[in-house]
């Protein structure tokens, strides 16, 4: 086992390689903190690739009087599009009328707050449509005769996550996946933590500032930092999702209502599929191993074939994916109703600890910057907060700053990519814009013909792109690969992970005999 003779210092330790740990590590990189941040697996392994994948205000939080939340998120989905306009776009919702459920006045009255609780420069409002003329209609049963079209926007969770953690390291940081903080103590005015990683490497570290941002086991490590204990409970509620292929042509994507007031979108994926969800349970088992029920899957296909005129069984289901959202405990008795804002705990009995409790991906910079206020602050520091004005990594595709027509002509520059890298089939072309914005060229450096982009491993996966990924990106393994960091999976054959998982040892086993031999 190989172990560090000494400690390492920073200033801020960060436990979590969620969205709100990559984001608060991002945040406090670029306000010239040494950070580093330490994942017990991959970078968006568990809740954080887990989500709807969308940036939205929530329009169902507005039933729960969440105000403060629903214009905090709404304000956030420009800022965010505009960030980052690869891995995120607008979308519009249609929400069919559906009789007996939510009355149509009250919402026109939702959607009319929704449109003017913050600024829109990009996004388009809300109207009323006739789903007899409009093409969202063609689907539906034709009971539905009218609804509602909103605007939010879609968002790929997993390489969200992995931006922020890119864009921390180029600013400083140090983003250690596959190792977990195995235990942490005060010593005077500073943590001494060890963290173990799975290739048997230990590493103490001595920080100055302790960031508890480990999502489903905030409340646990914070048990086991903290011997005195703490009253702020965690309340676990899954969310399941499920792929079909797609049901429709049209680019908008649904919101249904349910008689039991929960809702449900249904979402054009991956071009080739819809993605349907998500449920809200109440979560008591393995936070390793969250997996859908049947009774969830069944749900949601019966939902959903109340308002298409197919019918969804349970048969049409291609993938399903589950996460548990670690939300604050409250007085709701329904887990729909459970509020999806964060709050933040520090202890400062010395060494200061920041808890992070709750959060939903649309406020995650948001979060991310107060944290990072409330550490600069505690750290008795003065830089100012930097994020809302600045690209994500593969963002600048019309400059440095963050701009409209990023998102307003993101076609027109993927046309402009697909003419200089004529050589790469179109589809290719708009596959690397979409995961890697600008960074294309990264990825493309030296390349001038398909030969150069080395062995094709699976359809439309090549060699470039995996060293790209295992070197840019803390790609591992081949799920990290398919699942993560490009959604590949969903269309190769089932046995391609396997053979993936094969190519890459194989590639390690060369590596590790090429440096023998040239020792």
């Amino acid at each position: 086992m190989a172990q560090a003779q000494h400690n390492i210092d920073c200033d801020v330790l960060v436990v979590g390689g969620g969205i709100n740990g990559a984001g608060i590590a991002r945040d406090a990189a670029g306000r010239g903190l040494s950070v580093i941040l330490c994942e017990k697996d991959d970078l968006a392994s568990h809740t954080s690739s887990a989500s709807t994948k969308l940036i939205h205000g929530g329009l169902r939080y507005l039933e729960y009087y969440e105000f403060n939340l629903v214009r905090k998120a709404l304000i956030e989905r420009e800022v965010l599009l505009r960030s980052a306009p690869h891995i995120m776009w607008p979308l519009r919702f249609v929400m069919p009328h559906a009789k007996g459920m939510r009355p149509a006045l009250l919402i026109r009255a939702g959607l009319f707050l929704y449109d003017f609780l913050a600024k829109r420069e990009i996004l388009p409002g809300s109207t009323g449509i006739n789903l007899k003329r409009h093409p969202a209609g063609k689907p539906l049963k034709p009971q539905f005769e009218r609804g509602f079209v909103y605007s939010d926007g879609w968002v790929d969770d997993a390489r969200l996550v992995v931006l922020n953690a890119i864009d921390a390291a180029e600013k400083g940081a140090t983003i250690l996946t596959q190792t977990s903080c195995t235990s942490v103590r005060r010593e005077g005015d500073h943590w001494l933590a060890t963290l173990a990683a799975k290739d048997g490497t230990v590493r103490p570290v001595r920080a100055r500032y302790l960031v508890n941002a480990s999502g489903p086991w905030t409340a646990d490590f914070l048990k086991g930092a903290l011997p005195q204990g703490t009253g702020k409970q965690l309340r676990l509620i899954k969310g399941s999702h499920i792929v079909v292929k797609r049901i429709f042509e049209h680019d908008n994507a649904y919101i249904f209502q349910n008689e039991d007031g929960r809702i449900v979108f249904a979402i054009p994926y991956e071009q080739d599929f819809t993605l349907i969800g998500t449920t809200d349970l109440d979560y008591k088992g393995d936070r390793n191993q969250v997996a859908i029920a049947q009774d969830e899957i069944d749900y949601l296909c019966e939902l959903s074939s109340y308002y298409f005129t197919k019918p969804i069984k349970p048969a049409d289901v291609v993938w399903t994916y589950s996460g548990v959202r670690p939300l604050v405990e409250d007085e709701a008795a329904d887990a729909k109703a459970v509020t999806r804002d964060y709050r933040f705990e520090v202890d400062q009995q010395g060494a200061p600890l920041l808890s992070v409790f709750g959060g939903k991906i649309t406020t995650f910079r948001k979060l991310a910057e107060e944290a990072t206020d409330l550490i600069v602050k505690g750290l008795g520091l003065a830089q100012g907060a930097w994020t809302e004005h600045a690209c994500l990594p593969g963002g600048d595709l019309y400059g440095a700053k963050p701009q409209n027509r990023s998102v307003q002509e993101f076609d027109a520059w993927v046309h402009g990519l697909q003419s200089r890298y004529g050589w790469l089939p179109p589809k290719l072309v708009l596959r690397y814009a979409r995961a890697y914005g600008t960074r294309i060229h990264a990825l493309l450096d030296r390349r001038n013909a398909l030969a150069d982009m080395g062995e094709e491993i699976l359809g439309g996966l090549y060699a470039a792109e995996v060293d790209y990924l295992q070197r840019h990106e803390w790609a591992r393994s081949a799920r990290d690969i398919l699942w993560r960091r490009t959604k590949l999976g969903l269309h190769l054959d089932p046995g391609a992970e396997a053979r993936l998982d094969q190519w890459l040892a194989r590639q390690a086993q060369h590596s590790i005999s090429s440096t023998a031999a040239g020792q």
